[in-house]
């Protein structure tokens, strides 16, 4: 398996290759240069397999000769071992064709957990096999931080620097980043919003010198392995309900853009997805998108559902290069129109093959609140306020018997126990993983969001730095 940049002007690369590097040289973002292809019996299989072995099975193509099947597998189990729930991934059903896939049973109760726990054993094993250190740049809107924190946390060869707007998570995510006291882990609070954040690591890693000289990586959802990583539920619900007898759609509550382009990948690899609907919160850049084709971000509006408070959505980038037929040079010229101007405007066929598959609604801050208290009042579960504007924009879609709608259940509702407790005037009960963190003591870095505070900071600790660049 090979993987090329949607920019085109980036040295394609192995699997291995993606996974250290994450943000192509060229800006762009790496996808496969063939899409594999499952036939139905393969699918339907799946659902006689545990979690492990569909992953396993899902994700070894992407892999191709980097990692045997049986070292991989033990990889996969590891990682998963860590879950409380013996599905990995349950299903839940909420009404007669509704069903929310609950993604919050991993160490910090939210879905990022499914692809981190795995990329952190992947990094590790590849910088041990070739006695090199890596340093990890991150942008957080709340929960990829608290993941990479338990991933990657006490590991030798790798120092993580994870960026988080000051004031615009909730105190558990925070907090999940912020006491775990790990001497290889930095979290740093910048004045800003998750797009300042995102834009700091994208010129960090376009600065070529500084990259080479602290062997920068990432796990950001631009990073290809996060999105393989993230198709195995969607191949794991489908079959479970299923397919591939019966077509699925999917409801995605969406930020980066990164988990629904999971569920179009894997429809890209023979399963049967009738619809993809986005559910933004009152930042709404995709619907917007989606509804006009022009794609032009506004200020970030802070919500309850902080992980959604993006209005510069890193993976649509991939979705455009598979929309226009992968002109990686109609890619650069639209991704130098938005640095140039702020916006772009897709084609009108552009548009038109985005929106055969996806659909897109907003959901705000009240009608959110108002599906907290719904969805608590007639079946008895709390929906986090991400979940809940999934459920929201779900409720939206046409009724279609034939095809069950599955809701992404993003967080744990004790991660956002205010918006819990306004909704349903009760708090959720805390799971003793995130009791620690709530508890913990507070250690982290605050910065005024400026590249070189970033790259000064970063070059001062980065162990590979203080080696000069030695392994």
């Amino acid at each position: 398996m090979r993987y090329i940049s949607t920019r085109g002007q980036a040295p394609s690369l192995d699997f291995e290759g993606v996974l250290m590097t994450g943000l192509a040289r060229d800006g762009g973002l790496y996808v496969p240069e063939q899409w594999p292809t499952f036939k139905p019996a393969e699918i339907e299989r799946l659902a006689g397999q545990t979690y492990v072995q569909a992953a396993t099975t899902i994700m070894q193509p992407f892999v191709g000769d980097c990692l045997g099947q049986a070292e991989f597998s033990q990889l996969i189990q590891k990682a998963y071992g860590t879950f409380v729930h013996p599905a990995v991934a349950p299903l839940v059903q909420l009404g007669p064709n509704l069903w929310l896939l609950e993604l919050f049973h991993g160490p910090t109760l939210a879905f990022k957990d499914l692809a981190m726990q795995l990329l952190g054993l992947l990094m590790d094993r590849s910088l041990q096999r070739s006695g090199q250190r890596a340093t990890i740049l991150a942008a957080t809107s709340g929960d990829t931080g608290a993941a990479a924190v338990e991933a990657f946390k006490n590991r030798e060869a790798i120092d993580l620097f994870v960026l988080f707007p000051d004031g615009r998570i909730s105190p558990a995510q925070r907090r999940q980043m912020t006491t775990s006291h790990a001497p290889n882990v930095h979290p740093i609070a910048v004045k800003g919003t998750f797009d300042d954040c995102q834009a700091l690591v994208k010129t960090l890693f376009g600065d070529e010198a500084f990259r080479d000289a602290v062997q920068l990586s990432a796990v950001n959802s631009i990073n290809w392995a996060r999105i393989m990583a993230q198709m195995v539920y969607y191949f794991t619900a489908a079959a479970a309900l299923g397919a591939p007898h019966r077509t699925m759609r999917f409801t995605v509550p969406t930020g980066n853009f990164g988990d629904i382009f999971a569920g179009y990948a894997a429809m890209r690899c023979g399963l049967a997805v009738k619809r993809l609907t986005v559910a933004t919160n009152a930042n709404d850049i995709l619907a917007r998108a989606l509804a006009t084709g022009r794609y032009e971000p506004r200020a970030v509006v802070p919500t309850a559902s902080p992980s959604m408070d993006i209005q510069v959505s890193s993976n649509f980038e991939r979705l455009i290069f598979e929309a226009c037929g992968r002109d990686s040079g109609r890619v650069r010229a639209l991704m130098a129109e938005f640095a140039a101007k702020g916006a772009f405007t897709l084609a009108a066929s552009e548009l038109a093959s985005i929106n055969s598959v996806f659909s897109a609604h907003r959901v705000d801050e009240a009608e959110t609140a108002r599906t907290i208290a719904r969805i608590y009042r007639d079946t008895g579960t709390m929906a986090d306020p991400h979940t809940a504007v999934g459920l929201a924009a779900a409720a939206k879609e046409e009724d279609d018997p034939s095809s069950p709608m599955i809701v992404l259940a993003t967080a744990h509702p004790a991660k956002f126990p205010a918006a819990m407790e306004k909704a349903v005037a009760r708090l959720p009960e805390v799971p003793e993983r995130l009791q620690k963190a709530l508890s913990g003591e507070e250690q982290y870095a605050a910065l005024d969001g400026k590249a070189e505070a970033v790259r000064r900071f970063i070059v001062e600790r980065a162990r590979i730095a203080q080696q000069g660049g030695r392994s």
